[in-house]
């Protein structure tokens, strides 16, 4: 099979997350003969819709930042991201509160955000918070073409080799060596503030008190803009499925795969658990690089990645899908309501336990997706989250606990002054629960923990030990979160690309397709 006299690779992805779905657009956009292969019955991995009391209500990440990597797969594709998703720029960045004397704003308009700072906590803290997000900057900007967009490297040399990075300036100017937590105390005396940017770490599922200051650039990603998606990140999901259709690609849901076959030495397709086989040049595992360490798709696939010691897995969490009425302090699209000790918080998670006060992320689903919407009479739709330890699969989450779990979720909203219906109508997601939906991750949602200098590093990049065998998704470089695994999803098939036409020059009887892709942009992935 050949288009404009060039023989078609055959790619299978397994799992239709963010990444994979952005791999099979794009490679179908080059010519490739694309099959995605989805276990569930629905597009979008972690970015679902659950029903709970009759609602409809997200069930996945909430957080829509970096939107230029969205616009650039689309572009790749010949098409515009606007004709596909309806989303605005939100007004409010986030709400947070500590008790229930009131509540600081960060705000789109970055002097809004330090004006807000400065009447929160005082002059002293304005100035602490421009200086901090001047640094978030720089950090980003040294970072984002030669890391995010960059190839995977086991260490920083190569990377600061593409960069030119013998400036020693720049080098100092990403705090590799900088613990986080230590770095936002010389930002914010007061230490609300210091938790408030500490929590960016958990967006990649780490610790504030284990994460490298590097971590920072995340508050500066979501300064430059947070967008708000009608339908949430699933319809982005359902979005990136239909470009890859639209290219030619075939997205199969309730396709669980078994095994990744091989021949000769590399891939040679997969067995779905219903025995059926689909041959394939190219196999993309969009799952978390854990399931195959584990076996969970065959031991030849196995042997293609480390395993990731559970020690260093990253944070899972406890997610309540509500539909409830609720009192006192007004929500925003996103709100953050914290622990009066986060040290103990993360020492308890640490220790293997549920916080006993813990921070809580309420995501208000109906407030301000639409512009100009008023605020929901009556129930309304809440995701609402508290990090968790990644031991899914050793420790089982009894009734009791769940009740206790959530009797300390609702006693931190109500000392942050809102109050949910009782008994609330929800449903409760458990890191055993995540370990069921994505095996062998024990519930870690974001791979491994970027704890130390080196972790971000030691993430799985695409290419496995296994010729034929690629990864991407969440769990992979350069990071977790929607936009990464995008990246991730770039990255993936850049490098396809790219060995795929080495492949067919130098042997051109390697690959059963003897596949070269045609020339074509994909925007500005590097």
């Amino acid at each position: 099979m050949s288009e404009g006299g060039l023989v078609i690779a055959r790619v299978v992805v397994i799992g239709a997350g963010i990444g994979g779905l952005t791999s099979a657009a794009l490679l179908a956009a080059r010519g490739a003969d694309v099959t995605v292969l989805e276990k569930e019955a629905w597009v979008g991995g972690k970015a679902r819709r659950v029903l709970v009391d009759g609602a409809e209500i997200d069930g996945g990440p909430t957080v829509f930042t970096y939107r230029r990597v969205f616009d650039d797969v689309f572009a790749a594709c010949g098409a515009r991201l606007d004709d596909h998703i309806t989303a605005h720029k939100a007004e409010v960045i986030a709400r947070h509160a500590w008790d229930d004397t009131g509540t600081l704003d960060l705000f789109a308009d970055p002097e809004a955000s330090a004006d807000a700072v400065g009447a929160f906590a005082g002059a002293e803290a304005a100035r602490g918070y421009r200086a901090f997000a001047a640094e978030a900057q720089r950090i980003f900007e040294v970072l984002e073409d030669p890391f995010l967009h960059g190839d995977k490297a086991s260490t920083p040399l190569p990377m600061m080799w593409r960069m030119g990075l013998w400036r020693i300036g720049d080098a100092l100017a990403m705090r590799p060596f900088d613990g986080m937590w230590k770095a936002l105390g010389g930002h914010f005396k007061d230490p609300r503030l210091q938790q408030l940017f500490g929590r960016y770490a958990t967006y990649c599922g780490s610790s504030p008190f284990k994460a490298p200051a590097t971590l920072m650039l995340i508050a500066h990603l979501e300064a430059r803009g947070v967008w708000l998606i009608e339908g949430g990140i699933h319809a982005l999901a359902k979005a990136l499925a239909g470009l890859a259709e639209r290219q030619g690609a075939r997205v199969r849901c309730n396709a669980p795969v078994a095994e990744v076959l091989t021949a000769n030495g590399r891939t040679s397709g997969v067995r779905l658990a219903s025995g059926e086989v689909i041959p394939a040049d190219i196999v993309i595992c969009n799952g978390d690089p854990a399931a195959l360490a584990e076996g969970r798709f065959g031991q030849t696939a196995a042997r293609a990645v480390p395993a990731i010691p559970r020690a260093k897995r990253s944070l899972s969490a406890l997610v309540w899908y509500a539909h409830t009425k609720t009192q006192g302090v007004e929500l925003t699209h996103h709100n953050v309501f914290f622990s009066r000790d986060y040290a103990r918080e993360f020492r308890e998670i640490g220790a293997g336990g549920t916080p006993s006060e813990p921070t809580v992320y309420v995501c208000a689903i109906d407030r301000g997706a639409r512009p100009g919407d008023p605020a929901p009479q009556g129930r309304e739709r809440l995701q609402i989250i508290v990090n968790a330890p990644a031991n899914g699969d050793v420790h089982a989450y009894s009734p009791e606990e769940r009740e206790r779990c959530t009797n300390a979720m609702m006693a931190t909203l109500r000392r942050c002054g809102l109050a949910l219906e009782e008994p609330l109508a929800h449903q409760l997601m458990t890191p055993q629960d995540w370990e069921h939906l994505f095996p062998a991750t024990g519930g870690a949602l974001y791979g491994r923990a970027s704890h130390g200098w080196a972790a971000s590093f030691q993430r799985q990049g695409p290419k496995t030990r296994l010729p034929g065998l690629y990864c991407t998704g969440g769990a992979t470089h350069p990071a977790a979160g929607v936009p990464m695994a995008a990246l991730s999803g770039q990255l993936a098939a850049r490098v396809i690309a790219k060995d795929l036409a080495s492949m067919k020059t130098s042997r051109p009887a390697a690959i059963p397709g003897g596949m070269s892709m045609p020339s074509a942009t994909t925007g500005s992935t590097g």
